[in-house]
């Protein structure tokens, strides 16, 4: 190698000899006329160019790079990452006619129209839009009841009031999966009761094994854990084997993990990852001891805590975007949950159409052009 890059300096040297010597001889003697001095200058810059163009991209390959480099800023690094910046305004509302005092909330959220995120035009979706942005789509939402919880929000955004009430019964039948086909769009919804993370990770392996995987996966664990384990290092265990399956079935697995290449990987279309983040948890509302001894403050950030470092979300490196449920009920808050776990219907459609926006970027798309 040494011997190599020896040569090539050599080499370098002795052209740049051939070549610069003489043509600086040759301008010096042209010097004495201006107009030749010109002539000769340009001659000498074009025959430069010339010989060094094949040491550098073109210009076409550096202008389109440089392209693809602006275009990821502005969509992936800048306005995805601001995608959860949502705010809420809580009201009261009377809602009995007895004058007994009683009192329910309305729950309104809008993305922030400040700083940033006021120049990346997020939009709630209309039934239209939606029923477009997932047309022929597969999604697949696999977790507990906060993942069962996102899917009758998303449901909600296309079906109507009668076939949304013909099939909660079946949505809500406990600790079971759950799917349906949507046939006006072509669209397939599966939704997987899976609990705990070991769950979610044999599911990353049924896909790479039958070689079937879907355009949009939500998933998320840590409740149940939280409750029937009660272990934050067994939880970071968890995580960690579910990353690794995670990014062994996408194309671009070696890029993402940072311990060495993934052998395995398959040359598909990556599906569009998500991450359902955990709800804050008031102790005081939960609805049994055991949840309010275990599932306690330090617990709980226990467990944000090892998610965050786990890199299995986007923001820490990680292949899945965050629907940041967390940011979501702190923000609306107490008012907006009955038992201090799950929450009003509008926080979890918030997080759906959190998600929705996320897809508009990842696919370069805009409402107006569905």
């Amino acid at each position: 190698m040494l011997i190599m890059l020896g040569g090539i300096q050599i080499g370098v040297l002795a052209a740049c000899v051939v070549l610069f010597v003489p043509m600086g001889m040759a301008g010096y003697h042209l010097s004495r006329n201006r107009m030749l001095f010109f002539g000769g200058a340009l001659f000498i810059t074009l025959a430069v160019g010339v010989h060094l163009t094949p040491y550098f991209p073109s210009v076409s390959d550096f202008v389109s790079s440089v392209k693809s480099v602006v275009v990821y800023d502005n969509r992936e690094d800048s306005c995805i990452n601001l995608v959860n910046e949502v705010v809420w305004d809580v009201k009261p509302r009377v809602i009995s006619s007895k004058g007994d005092g009683t009192v329910d909330y309305d729950k309104i959220w809008d993305w922030s129209r400040n700083g940033k995120a006021k120049g990346c035009d997020f939009e709630k979706l209309g039934r239209g839009d939606v029923k477009d942005l997932l047309n022929g789509s597969w999604i697949v939402v696999a977790g507990d009841s906060q993942a069962r919880l996102t899917v009758q929000s998303l449901l909600s955004l296309i079906l109507d009031e009668k076939r949304m009430a013909m099939i909660m019964g079946d949505l809500y039948k406990k600790h079971s999966d759950y799917e349906i086909v949507v046939d006006e769009i072509g669209m397939k919804l599966d939704f997987v009761w899976a609990p705990y993370v070991v769950n979610l990770t044999s599911l990353m392996m049924g896909f790479k094994k039958n070689r079937t995987y879907p355009d949009v996966l939500v998933m998320g664990a840590g409740l149940w854990h939280m409750l029937h384990v009660n272990n934050a290092s067994d939880y970071d265990f968890a995580l960690e084997n579910l990353r690794s399956s995670v990014v062994s079935l996408l194309p671009f697995s070696s890029e993402l993990d940072m311990d060495g290449p993934v052998t395995g990987s398959v040359s598909v279309r990556s599906p569009h990852l998500f991450w359902l983040g955990m709800p804050i948890l008031i102790n005081g509302m939960l609805n049994t001891e055991e949840k309010r001894e275990k599932m306690n403050d330090e617990m709980w950030h226990a467990y944000d805590s090892v998610l965050h470092n786990s890199r299995l979300l986007r923001r820490y490196g990680g292949p899945l975007l965050l629907l940041d449920i967390q940011s979501l009920s702190w923000n609306c808050g107490p008012r907006c949950t009955i038992d201090g776990m799950h929450y009003d219907g509008a926080v979890y459609e918030a997080a759906v159409h959190i998600l929705l926006n996320a897809l508009l970027i990842e696919t370069h798309q805009k409402l107006g052009s569905l």
